[in-house]
């Protein structure tokens, strides 16, 4: 009979462990460890995500029950202090350095979106986690509640997210917006939480598209005539101008054909279609779905520490899980969805069967789980 590696074990396979060691260098504070090592601390943590431990004590107790199957992993012997201080103490740039290296691979797969547009597609939003003020006190927010703001892009070639920033709750996200360096030649979709007409005007002068909801008291006046409708659901097409800038934009009143409701949307773009126009802000409900999910699935609404870098290290490494997850479901071909594949592992994760077999169709022949396609770094 054939000798497999737990589930556990070949997922952290496919992180090369010298590429890793190498991070761990670059990126440490203070004192040789002793015992302990950034990657004892990445599987824990990892181990937290995928099985959803509530707390140190938790996760802990968990990681000692399966004994020998740890070792196995090139752990250490994980106590809940020494977890607790690597996660106050060391940089959480190890795992955003990380997340990057494991995002160019992921993107090397990803399937393309499905409009004209040649560009990039990035969808922008922000989502709010409550916590409490008297634990983690500089969370600011209100006087008497505390919270995070996570600002995330995601990208419409297979909704990765292509980055992540975490500011207070309080922090408008059109500052972090502003801030951004969005590559030339993409479209930026975003909600009426960003209006900024200053802003609208740098896009488009860097070349960047932009597609969003225009505000019902915008002032917004057309200028110029109007163009013929592409569908009987176009209702408007024109070019405007917005109070106090010179820059023209255009604006595409659209009615949805299922709900009957009327939305006015803003662009740059004088290629897009009008219809599409619409279609790639409906796209922009994706990182809604997003929000939803890794609130739901992964462990980013409540923390094993209260530091900010503590935080960010959680958040890092759930986002490292995201982009695994992803990236088995591209590889494999899953038509299922990230949230089957979560629970597959979940239920099998200490199990000793081939990774391929969880994932592939049953008519499928089998594929080696070690198949160097499979490796995520080079």
């Amino acid at each position: 009979m054939a000798h497999y590696n737990t589930i556990l074990n070949q997922i952290a396979s496919f992180l090369p462990r010298h590429d890793f060691e190498k991070l761990a260098q670059k990126h440490h504070q203070g004192h040789k460890f002793r015992s302990y090592s950034r990657w004892s601390q990445f599987m824990a943590m990892t181990v937290a995500q995928l099985t959803g431990r509530k707390s140190l004590r938790d996760l802990v107790s968990n990681l000692a029950a399966k004994g020998k199957r740890i070792y196995h992993l090139g752990m250490k012997q994980t106590s809940r202090t020494t977890l607790a201080r690597v996660n106050e103490q060391q940089p959480h740039e190890l795992y955003q350095e990380m997340f990057f290296k494991l995002l160019r691979t992921c993107e090397e797969h990803a399937p393309k979106h499905r409009f004209k547009f040649k560009g990039k597609i990035l969808l922008l939003d922000a989502t709010t986690i409550n916590l409490c003020l008297t634990v983690f006190p500089w969370a600011t927010y209100r006087k008497t509640k505390g919270a995070i703001k996570l600002n995330f892009g995601l990208d419409a070639d297979g909704y990765l997210p292509v980055f992540m920033d975490m500011t207070e709750g309080k922090r408008h996200e059109i500052e972090l917006a502003r801030a951004l360096k969005l590559p030339a030649g993409s479209c930026v979709v975003f909600d009426r939480g960003y209006t900024d007409y200053s802003w609208y005007g740098d896009l488009d002068k860097s070349n960047i598209t932009f597609v969003t909801r225009l505000k019902s008291n915008s002032g917004a006046y057309q200028f110029g005539n109007r163009r013929k409708p592409d569908t009987e659901d176009v209702v408007l097409d024109c070019k405007v101008k917005l109070p106090g800038h010179q820059a023209t934009f255009r604006q595409v009143n659209y009615v949805d054909p299922e709900t009957g409701k009327e939305y006015q949307f803003l662009t740059n773009s004088k290629k897009i279609k009008a219809s599409e126009v619409a279609a790639i802000y409906k796209e922009r409900w994706q990182i809604e779905l997003f929000f939803k999910w890794i609130k739901q699935n992964l462990k980013v609404r409540t923390f094993l520490g209260t530091s900010p870098n503590a935080v960010l290290t959680q958040l890092w490494i759930a986002l490292c899980v995201y982009l695994l997850l992803s990236y088995f479901k591209f590889m494999a071909k899953f038509r299922g969805s990230i949230s089957e594949i979560l629970r597959i592992l979940q239920l099998s994760l200490f199990e000793r069967r081939p990774l391929s077999d969880l994932l592939r169709p049953p008519d499928k022949v089998h594929q080696e789980t070690n198949s160097p396609q499979l490796l995520l770094w080079n």
